[in-house]
Order: structure tokens, then sequence, then C-alpha cells
């Protein structure tokens, strides 16, 4: 059976609160954001000894690691950035094992400047895609020397935005230390949000052997606000990645809230992954149990 799960970045307390909190609403495991009131876990302050003590308290909780948070934009136009932040997503890779999971999970970026969400003309060329291409493939076999997967998550606008180029990518970096982040939602446009079963059908056709873990929100077109949408999910610390509601035509809601065909989507997912982790986000705390609830209802009515 398939397990709900959550990013702990959505309790923004010390490590021990935030654990009994996420437990006490029946979860059984999280993706980690590496996001504490009471740790430094900030670019070149991670440790073994830091790394278990996360992992124990967890665990003391009953909420193995499923995966780790690493989102940032690898493909950064500015040099100097990129490489701070790839820096870090590589300290990340290196203590996966500690922290208790080998999955690091990051989408592929963009080469606007000014945002890791909004498109930007070169994501669509050869060139760009070849640069992020060299990226990931160094990124894969970074995770692969350190035990670890490195899990790419595709997003419409980044540069794997499609069905199509995440199966190139995996095609080009055919590689043991690569694996997919599977989010259905983003792979949808203006242009094939109407045809969804179609799109959810070729994403696992052509990749459900790539999948490692899979998240939980939702989809829907966004009406008049064309804007980059966040919302106030009550913490000024949060990460731009939990506040992000999408951008465009496009709105990614919390699960339950939008369009996507989620019995379709658990039935095509638990074929080749019967007991894969599926972690809720995009929502803010006091939403978490009507989102759990639905999801859970979801399981139960696909019998997955």
């Amino acid at each position: 059976m398939m397990q709900a799960g959550i990013f702990s970045g959505y309790f923004p307390y010390g490590l021990e609160e935030s654990a009994r909190k996420i437990r006490a609403l029946g979860f059984n495991t999280v993706q980690l954001d590496l996001h504490f009131k009471d740790i430094d876990l900030s670019p070149g302050q991670l440790s073994k000894d830091k790394a278990k003590r996360v992992r124990d308290v967890f665990r003391d909780h009953d909420l193995p690691v499923c995966c780790i948070s690493g989102y940032t934009n690898i493909v950064h136009p500015d040099k100097a950035e990129r490489r701070k932040r790839l820096d870090y997503l590589k300290e990340i890779i290196r203590f996966a094992r500690d922290f208790g999971s080998p999955y690091v999970i990051s989408e592929t970026g963009t080469y606007n400047p000014e945002s890791d969400w909004v498109h930007h003309p070169r994501n669509k060329t050869e060139e760009g895609f070849e640069e992020c291409r060299a990226v990931i493939a160094d990124l894969a076999r970074t995770a692969y020397d350190h035990g670890a997967v490195f899990c790419l998550e595709t997003y419409v606008n980044n540069v794997v935005g499609s069905v199509e180029e995440t199966v190139k990518m995996f095609a080009q970096v055919d590689h043991p230390g690569l694996g997919l982040l599977m989010d259905p939602t983003n792979y949808f446009e203006a242009h094939n949000i109407d045809r969804m079963d179609q799109v959810l059908n070729q994403v696992f056709d052509t990749l459900s052997d790539r999948i490692r873990i899979a998240h939980a929100k939702d989809v829907k077109r966004s009406g008049d606000d064309k804007s980059e949408k966040h919302e106030d999910i009550g913490d000024a610390d949060a990460a731009e990645g939990h506040t992000f509601r999408g951008v465009g035509e496009i709105e990614l809601p919390a699960p339950g809230l939008g369009a996507l065909n989620y019995d379709l989507y658990l039935r095509r997912l638990a074929e080749k992954h019967p007991n894969i982790p599926v972690i809720i986000e995009h929502l803010a705390e006091d939403d978490i149990p009507r989102a759990k609830k639905f999801l859970d209802g979801k399981f139960r009515a696909n019998g997955v």
C-alpha cells in the first residue's frame, strides 16, 4: 500500500516539535527539508553528527525520511550563483545517506535571471539542454559515488519541462545515479491540460521505471491571474518552493483543489510502485489535515 507523506518544511518549528506535529497528523514518512529553527543546516554547515541527529529524531517518531529536498536552479544564468547553488546541492548529496535516504530532489532550472519558475527562451534550445545535461550527468555521478540518487523533477517552465524532454534526458544520462521524482501536475500547460488522461498515460508508459518518489498536489487553469503566484503559509522564512503556486496559465494548488485525475494517477503509479511514498505539497499547515484526508480517500477508493 502507498504511504502518505509530507514535506517537513511546512512545519516551521524546531526539529523535535516538527516531527511530533507531523506524526500527530498520522503521517508515516517525510520528505526532508533542511530547515529547522534549532539546527543550522545551511551551506557549509552539514555534518554526519547533525544528519544522524535529524535522522534519529524522525525515526524516533516513526517517520522515516524517504527523500531529501535539494531544490535549486541548477542552470542559474549567473555562473557564480550557479556554482554556489550546485556546491550546496552536492553537499546535501554527500550527506544524503546520513540523513536517512539516498534520494535528493531538484527541478532542472531555468535560464531566467529573475525567477526559478519562469520560462526563458534558452530553456528550449539545444545549447540550453546540453548545458543542463552536463550538470545533471555530473550530479548523477556525484550521487552514485556517495551511494545516493539525484532525482530530477520535471516542471513545464524549466529546461526539462515535458514528457519528451524528460525521456530525452534519461536517454542521454542513462546512469544509476539518476532517478525521477514523479509529479504529474508539472507536465501540464494550457495546450495539454484538456488532454489530461492522455498525458498521464504517456508519462507512465514511458517513464515508470525511472520513478523513485511521488508528489501530491493539483493543477488547474489560473483564470485571470497570470502572474507568478505565491501563498502566505504563515512562515516568514519559508523557502520559495513552498509558497509557489504557479505562473502564467496554470495554477498548482493543494491536492483535491484542482482538476488532476487522481484516480488514474494513483492507479498507474501503483502498477510498478505499489508501496511508494506520495508526498503532499503546496499548502499551508492548517490545510494539511484536509489534504491528507483527500489523499487517503483516493488511496482507499483505488485499492492502493
